[in-house]
């Protein structure tokens, strides 16, 4: 896990000054403070901030070159099937001078070129530098669960793990992109490619760049899940091939040559990735939770003890408090870059921390909710989709759908999300999938009202529901469930795992998120909608896998709660309020002139719940202050 960096001029004539590359690796030291490494050759630089977790000596030092120094790598993330590779090529003739992954990265990409992407079981963001055809080529993980992001401008190409980075080239600045703001105040993430700052793109999951020293720019697709469903297996067969496959994954990600640890939030997820781990080890783990006392609503470490006495974990827990929002929520968002996915951005910061002061790796539950159906929303969904079925006569083949009379013994899993249903109901009722599933997930509405029109987008040149739409309909599906989970890992999942990313680098810390193993996902996106999400209980097959792996008291768990923060609360009073008010009321939000300002003052005396209106408003204003007011 690292941070990298690098320039390329299109022009020979212009050489790259390694104090600006000295610049944008140091600003992402947090990423990697154990190491750095430069490698310049004329019009172009590579740079790496590195933390230790393969091979510790200094042969795993990066940039990294090939024997005869033709080719060059700056990599983050882990090459979890990298032994197997390794074996692979010695029996091809190569020679290897480290024990890393770094460098079976390198000798794959000698004999496959740029198709050797398609080999690499983990999660990655690396260049190579081929320079003799003077020629980048860059890659992300299928998943996105690395970062990478790029600009290309006057005739200059620069990347960087994080966008901070990219500014300290002086070749761009921070400046709003307006089609990235409508996406934020829409869905709280940017939609494909975009950013919220113009000119910076991020390179999307599954992809691969390429860029000639002619200027020619390649970003193509090298992987996607494929939702064509097998009729030919049954679901004992389906429920074999996912365990073999979790216990597989687990076993990888254990790889390491430091101390790991995993965080355990006492769902279903996260509980089943530290049994296993525990499982497979051996021997106890330490893991880590975090939750509010302010109500039990707030607080799922009850549960994540229940997991840790279970398998006899060295436990650790963490609750912070409102003075803590405060103090570190600026800092946070100059970590984040971006604004961020949901308010769970806090306590997962404090739990990394706390697994920082203990381990150097740690495994979490992330991506099992989009992976296999687990938002109550697609249960909304298909209750509406059911009952106009059943009243028009439409029901599709059942094959394909969670029919009325199977989702009925389910419904029970709404208890709690009245609000939910009653917002969803008041209007649209049995319009098309894509426009009812927007309504679930447009967060405009909570903004609706208190910005600025004047700093968005002409809808007619660009519409965040157009946007989503074609994104809705893309993969091609036929099932609810998959065109549902297919927008949400396209879009939600590389967004909460920005957050993953960032609150563990912050705190140089890698975490890992074994759920997201590709394999895993193909299997689950070719199962019968009836396998996976049999009459509209969430998780359906994962739970069926996995009920004699965590303990009873955590599969039977009614009160979902995704890692809640207390903020409706604190608006009404205390150092919160203050700082929101502070921070949304104040002098320099209304010179920018963004925020309707009595509006907001409104909304902090009735934000419901778990609303998501301030909290997208703080972000975005902390956002600006931090990196459009010229502090960065």
């Amino acid at each position: 896990m690292c941070g990298i960096c690098g320039i390329y001029y299109l022009s020979r004539e212009r050489l790259v000054d390694q104090a600006i590359l000295t610049r944008m690796a140091r600003v992402m030291r947090h990423r990697g403070p154990d190491d750095e490494g430069f490698y310049l050759d004329g019009n172009l630089g590579l740079g790496h901030q590195r933390l230790s977790i393969i091979d510790l000596s200094p042969l795993g030092r990066q940039p990294m070159s090939n024997e005869d120094n033709s080719l060059w790598v700056v990599f983050n993330g882990e090459i979890y099937n990298y032994l197997e590779l390794r074996q692979q090529l010695l029996a091809r003739g190569h020679r290897f001078r480290s024990h890393s992954d770094t460098e079976v990265i390198l000798h794959l990409y000698e004999d496959e070129g740029t198709e050797c992407v398609k080999r690499l079981h983990g999660m990655f963001a690396f260049v190579i530098w081929d320079a003799r055809e003077r020629m980048l080529f860059a890659a992300r993980d299928r998943f996105g669960i690395k970062p990478f992001y790029y600009a290309l401008k006057d005739g200059c190409f620069i990347f960087a793990s994080e966008i901070k980075a990219l500014f300290q080239t002086g070749l761009i600045r921070p400046q709003l992109n307006p089609t990235g703001l409508a996406d934020y105040l829409t869905f709280q993430f940017c939609l494909g490619e975009k950013t919220l700052f113009q000119d910076v793109y991020k390179l999307l999951p599954g992809h691969t760049l390429l860029l000639k020293p002619d200027g020619a720019l390649q970003v193509k697709k090298y992987w996607d899940l494929d939702f064509t469903i097998d009729v030919d297996h049954s679901e004992d067969y389906f429920e074999h091939q996912l365990l073999t496959l979790l216990e597989d994954a687990v076993r990888l990600q254990l790889r390491s040559d430091v101390p790991i640890g995993a965080c355990l939030s006492g769902g279903l997820d996260s509980s089943t990735v530290t049994c296993l781990a525990s499982s497979l080890l051996g021997a106890p783990i330490k893991t880590f939770s975090g939750g509010f006392k302010d109500a039990p609503q707030y607080d799922e470490t009850p549960y994540a003890r229940i997991v840790a006495q279970h398998i006899r974990a060295e436990h650790y827990e963490v609750f912070p408090t409102a003075e803590d929002f405060v103090e570190v929520m600026p800092r946070l968002m100059y970590y984040m870059d971006e604004p961020a996915a949901g308010p769970g951005l806090f306590p997962q910061y404090f739990v990394s921390k706390l697994a920082s002061q203990h381990v150097k790796v740690v495994l979490g539950g992330q991506g099992g909710d989009e992976i296999f159906g687990g938002y109550t929303r697609y249960l909304i969904a298909y209750l509406e989709q059911c009952i106009k079925g059943g009243i028009e006569g439409t029901q599709e083949d059942p094959k394909y759908v969670v029919t009325f009379e199977s989702i009925l013994p389910n419904l029970r899993q709404l208890q709690g999300y009245e609000s939910l249903l009653r917002y969803f109901w008041e209007e649209g009722l049995f319009e098309s999938e894509d426009r009812r599933y927007f309504r679930l997930i447009d967060r405009s509405n909570s903004t609706r009202g208190l910005i600025n029109g004047d700093f968005l987008p002409d809808k007619r040149e660009y519409d965040p529901y157009e946007a989503y739409r074609e994104l809705f309909y893309s993969a091609g599906c036929r099932s609810l469930i998959n065109k549902m989970t297919w927008f949400d890992m396209k879009t939600l999942l590389p967004a909460l795992l920005h957050v993953e990313d960032r609150t563990s680098m912050a705190v140089s810390l890698e975490s890992r998120v074994p759920l997201l193993d590709h394999r895993i996902a193909e299997l689950v996106a070719s199962m019968p909608p009836m396998v996976k999400y049999k009459g509209g209980r969430s998780k359906h097959v994962f739970r069926q896998v996995i009920r004699h792996i965590v303990p009873p008291e955590v599969y039977n768990r009614t009160d979902k709660m995704g890692f809640p923060v207390p903020l409706s609360e604190w608006y009404r009073k205390g150092p919160v309020r203050e700082f929101v008010k502070e921070t949304l009321l104040g002098e320099r939000a209304r010179a920018r002139g963004f925020i309707q300002s009595k509006q907001v003052e409104t909304l902090l005396d009735s934000e419901r719940p778990f609303g998501r209106g301030i909290w997208g408003l703080l972000c975005l204003e902390l956002w600006m202050q931090t990196f459009l007011d010229g502090s960065i």
